[in-house]
């Protein structure tokens, strides 16, 4: 693996970056080689291999992060008319995919010390509507939901996590994220934890579940791409989507899951370094990702003065963001508007500095100063 602490361009000025190891461009020619790039054995092997890795039976890949979540969302039979309990500190997305089944979002609050929504978050925003909860695992943190599980026992609400920040984080219990029996949805975007390039994998409860998400990703049908190979014929029984995982995406992610113990310590060690270098800053606050259970996907703090301070930086070079915009205050979703006062101070208050496996000690360091003196 290459030296994750090297300054290769001063990378720190970038909010978020890929790492690639190397690797990936040899098991791409070798797809390419094979003249089969769509849906096929090197998917299946990376199911695989996701499934091992997460302890579980049943890994689906898919498209995108986004796809798994419009896919998850179907598998749980929610629909038009139905509500899903979502915060509305989330990317755009998570709230996009409830809208594509025809279901409706009913936004929540966050905790403003971890930025994830918690079971009082939930328990506030449920109605008679309610046919899920999606809890977003803001910044890699493993959200506690059995206290949720708890409470939703015996009503038909499913419980769907959106662990697109969380691949290889676990809970305060030592089970990884996904490995608890919920639906649970991962990206492998570009600068997640781990990157196919593009993609996304849902964690079934049942084999039936894994079925309909099967069928779903590939159009309703029910043979799969290697099965029609060898077929004359094909069978559709269903509404799908074209959101299968191809074989180029997937020899990406087979090789990013080999290194991935590495690249989550680099993560761990960059964001404890962070918080050394902040914990002095005065009107500074971190949020927590619980990063000796987690591997954290973002650095993100709340401060006065935000715009100030990116504009400041920004103008210094440093790539500086905000994650996210509330949702509740977008045009697209203002008809699902609520008030969301925590969440609305947050959307004020809310950066994110630097954060990716290239970046040292050092560079956290320069980031912190800067962003001292632009508070300064």
């Amino acid at each position: 693996m290459s030296d994750l602490n090297r300054l290769a361009g001063a990378p720190y000025a970038q909010n978020a970056r890929p790492f690639f190891h190397g690797e990936e461009a040899d098991a791409v020619g070798e797809v390419m080689a094979s003249g089969q790039f769509g849906h096929g054995e090197v998917t299946e092997e990376f199911e695989r291999a996701l499934a091992s890795y997460l302890g579980v039976p049943d890994v689906v890949a898919v498209a995108s992060g986004t796809t798994a979540l419009q896919i998850a969302l179907a598998v749980a039979s929610v629909g038009p008319g139905d509500e899903v309990v979502v915060p509305s500190m989330t990317f755009c997305a998570t709230v996009q995919a409830i809208c594509a089944t025809g279901a409706l979002p009913r936004f929540a609050e966050v905790d403003p010390r971890t930025m994830c929504t918690g079971s009082d978050e939930i328990e506030e925003a449920l109605t008679p509507r309610t046919r899920a909860v999606l809890p977003v695992l803001y910044g890699g943190r493993a959200v506690d939901l059995s206290r949720t599980r708890d409470e939703l026992a015996g009503r038909d609400v499913a419980v769907i996590e959106d662990a697109a920040h969380a691949f290889g984080s676990r809970r305060a219990d030592g089970q990884r994220v996904g490995a608890t029996g919920e639906l649970t949805c991962f990206s492998f975007g570009p600068i997640k934890t781990l990157t196919c390039g593009q993609g996304g994998a849902i964690v079934p409860r049942t084999e039936e579940d894994a079925e309909r998400a099967r069928r779903m990703r590939l159009l309703g049908m029910i043979e799969s791409p290697v099965q029609r190979a060898r077929s004359i014929s094909y069978t559709v029984d269903g509404p799908g989507l074209r959101a299968h995982l191809s074989q180029i995406n997937a020899a990406i992610g087979l090789v990013q899951l080999r290194h991935i113990d590495e690249v989550a310590s680099a993560r761990r060690i960059l964001w404890t370094q962070y918080e050394q270098g902040l914990k002095d800053l005065p009107g500074v606050d971190l949020v927590d990702v619980g990063v000796s259970a987690s591997v954290p996907s973002m650095l993100a703090i709340h401060i006065p003065h935000r715009e100030h301070v990116f504009t400041t930086l920004r103008d210094q070079g440093i790539g500086v963001g905000t994650h996210y915009p509330p949702n509740h205050l977008q045009p697209a979703f203002a008809p699902w508007h609520r008030s969301l006062p925590l969440t609305e101070r947050i959307g004020r208050r809310n950066l994110t500095l630097p954060f990716h496996p290239l970046m040292s000690g050092h560079d956290a360091q320069i980031v912190v100063d800067a962003l001292a003196g632009a508070l300064r």
